[in-house]
């Protein structure tokens, strides 16, 4: 029998970690003579692969030491002990114990993943870790959602997907997961722009029971 599998985007996801990351874009940026805001990083920034980024608006520099420095500052500003998304650790411990497959999916690198996970106490609750540029292609190529798929021994209609990236919400959609936006940094009409089927506001939201059913039974 496929397993059921529940997929999950890290930052903004399991844990709100969009604050963080823009302070850090807005020094970078700053330190280069250029002024971005929340929007810019939504829409510029958000989800994407760090490499593709900085290619694309510093192309004079060397984006993959752009990237390492960037990561390596929010490694420090996260620290040791960071508050998961309201409701995760114990939705995924009880899907766990369920008998579900779980996957972290991200464009973050591994340093970072293994950080976060640590962070908010969720180190040893994934079946597997998937991470972008590992893959032949990043978010929001099909790439990671499909391999986590596959490594998980499920299939495209018994997965579920949580996202909260325009990239994200398209490699989820892209690999064949049913896809649910989580509200951290865009809302409802924002996320179903982009590809979310459903939304959540977090993991406590009334909704997801019944969203989760879709595991069990056929999908509609």
């Amino acid at each position: 029998m496929v397993r059921p599998a529940l997929l999950f985007d890290l930052d903004g996801t399991l844990l709100d970690t969009d604050p963080v990351h823009l302070k850090i874009f807005v020094e970078m940026f700053a330190e280069r003579g250029r002024d971005i805001d929340k929007a810019f990083y939504l829409h510029q920034i958000h989800g994407r692969l760090n490499a593709d980024m900085f290619s694309e608006h510093f192309p004079n520099e060397d984006a993959q030491a752009l990237s390492d420095q960037k990561e390596a500052t929010f490694r420090t500003r996260l620290g040791s002990d960071f508050p998961a998304m309201a409701g995760a650790p114990a939705f995924i411990r009880q899907a766990r114990r369920g008998g579900w497959a779980t996957a972290v999916v991200t464009n973050a690198p591994r340093a970072n993943a293994e950080a976060m996970l640590a962070a908010i106490g969720l180190g040893e609750e994934f079946d597997t870790v998937v991470i972008g540029d590992e893959c032949a292609r990043g978010k929001p190529h099909p790439d990671p959602y499909s391999t986590a798929i596959v490594r998980l021994g499920s299939s495209p209609d018994r997965a579920i997907a949580f996202e909260d990236s325009p990239s994200g919400l398209a490699s989820a959609r892209a690999a064949g997961a049913f896809v649910i936006g989580v509200r951290s940094s865009l809302d409802d009409a924002d996320l179903r722009a982009a590809g979310a089927q459903e939304t959540i506001g977090d993991f406590t939201d009334p909704a997801l029971p019944g969203f989760l059913d879709r595991l069990t039974g056929a999908r509609s």
